[in-house]
C-alpha cells in the first residue's frame, strides 16, 4: 500500500526509465558544465551513460537528440566542473568491454592527433563538432567482416597456394638458393653504396629544383624548338637523301684512296728530300724572300754594308733548247749602286 502511494505521488514528474538516477555514477560536483557533442552515429548509446577522461568517470550523458541537419546525433554531456580540458578536445564513443555498455570518452587533441592543445578551456555550452568525434567498430561489424573473410575470402585458397609453392620449389633448390644469394649480394652492395645513392638522390633533387625554378626558360626553349623540329620533319626526305649521298661519296673516297695509295706514298717519299732541304735552310730562305722583292734595297737591308755598291752574283741555268754564248762572250754583270740606281 505504501509503495503504491509513493509511486502515485511521483507519477506526475516521472518521464521514463532513463530519468531514474543510477547508483555508482560519476560525481558531478556543485557546478557541472554542459558540452554538446555531435556524432555521426551514436549506435546504442543511452542517456545516463558514463562520460570518462582517462577511464575515470567525470560525468554522464544527459540527453540524446537528432541534429538540426537530420543526419547526425547531438549528445549533451554533463561534466564535473573541476575537470579541465582544452577547448579543442576530442570525443570518442567507446565500449567498456566486448559486450559492455557504451560510454563517451573525452580527451585532449594530443592523444589522438598531432594538433596542439588549445590554451582555452572547454567551457559550459561548448560544442564538439563531428570532425572531432569518432567511434570504435562494433562487435557485430567485426564478426560480420570475419565471416565474410572466412566464407568468401582467400582463407580457402591457402592450401592451393601452399601446394603450388611446393611444386615450384621442389627440384629448384639450387636455383632458389642462388637467387637468394644474389638478392643478398645486391642488398649488401646497395647498403655499401648508401651514401652514393643518397648523394645521387640529393643531386637529382637539386636538378629538379633548378628545372622547376627555370620552368619558364625551359618552356620557352621547347617552344622555340618547335619550328625547327617541324622544319626537320618537313625536310626528312631531303636529309635522308643527303645522308645517302654522303655514304656514296664516302665509298668513292675510300676506293680512290685505296687505288692511289701506292702513288700517294711514292709522291710523299719524293717530296721528303725537298722538305728536308727547306728545313736545313732554316732562316736563310725567309730572310732572302724578305730582301728580293724590296729592290731598291732599304736601309735595314744595307745595314752593316760598307761602300757605295752592292755586288749580286746570280747563277742562271738555261731552259732546255737554249744555248749559252761561249766563255768570255757573256753579258757582263755590272755592280748595282747601293742607292738603288741603275747602271
Amino acid at each position: 500500500m505504501t509503495c503504491c502511494l509513493a509511486l502515485s505521488s511521483c507519477s506526475g514528474e516521472f518521464k521514463g526509465v532513463y530519468d531514474l538516477p543510477l547508483p555508482g555514477g560519476a560525481d558531478l560536483g556543485d557546478h557541472p558544465y554542459r558540452v554538446t557533442v555531435r556524432f555521426a552515429d551514436v549506435l546504442d548509446l543511452v542517456p545516463q551513460a558514463a562520460v570518462k577522461v582517462d577511464d575515470v568517470p567525470v560525468g554522464r550523458v544527459e540527453t540524446i537528440r537528432l541534429g538540426a541537419d537530420g543526419w547526425t546525433a547531438e549528445t549533451v554531456l554533463e561534466v564535473n566542473g573541476d575537470v579541465v580540458l582544452p577547448a579543442n578536445a576530442l570525443a570518442r564513443l567507446r565500449q567498456s568491454s566486448l559486450l559492455g555498455e557504451k560510454f563517451v570518452e573525452l580527451a585532449p587533441a594530443t592523444v589522438s592527433s598531432t594538433e596542439t592543445p588549445s590554451k582555452d578551456r572547454l567551457a559550459d555550452g561548448a560544442v564538439i563538432t563531428q570532425d572531432r568525434t569518432n567511434r570504435n567498430p562494433e562487435f557485430e561489424e567485426i564478426f560480420g567482416a570475419l565471416s565474410l573473410l572466412l566464407n568468401g575470402g582467400g582463407i580457402g585458397q591457402l592450401q592451393t597456394i601452399d601446394r603450388e609453392l611446393s611444386k615450384v620449389m621442389t627440384g629448384n633448390e639450387d636455383q632458389i638458393r642462388s637467387f637468394l644469394s644474389g638478392v643478398d649480394q645486391l642488398a649488401t652492395n646497395l647498403d655499401a653504396h648508401r651514401a652514393d645513392i643518397t648523394t645521387a638522390l640529393d643531386g637529382l633533387n637539386r636538378l629538379a629544383a633548378t628545372l622547376a625554378n627555370r620552368r619558364e626558360q625551359v618552356s620557352g626553349a621547347l617552344t622555340d624548338l618547335t619550328p625547327g623540329l617541324k622544319t626537320l620533319t618537313d625536310q626528312r626526305a631531303q636529309l635522308v637523301t643527303m645522308l645517302q649521298s654522303l655514304d656514296d661519296l664516302s665509298g668513292v673516297a675510300v676506293d680512290t684512296i685505296n687505288r692511289s695509295k701506292a702513288d700517294l706514298v711514292a709522291d710523299l717519299d719524293a717530296l721528303a728530300p725537298i722538305l728536308r732541304r727547306l728545313a736545313d735552310a732554316g732562316q736563310d730562305l725567309p730572310q732572302a724572300l724578305e730582301i728580293l722583292p724590296t729592290f731598291p734595297f732599304t736601309d735595314p737591308v744595307l745595314d752593316g754594308i760598307k761602300g757605295d755598291y752592292l755586288n749580286v752574283y746570280a747563277s742562271i741555268t738555261p731552259a732546255p733548247g737554249v744555248e749559252l754564248p761561249p766563255p768570255g762572250q757573256g753579258v757582263p754583270v755590272l755592280p748595282l749602286p747601293a742607292s738603288g740606281g741603275t747602271r
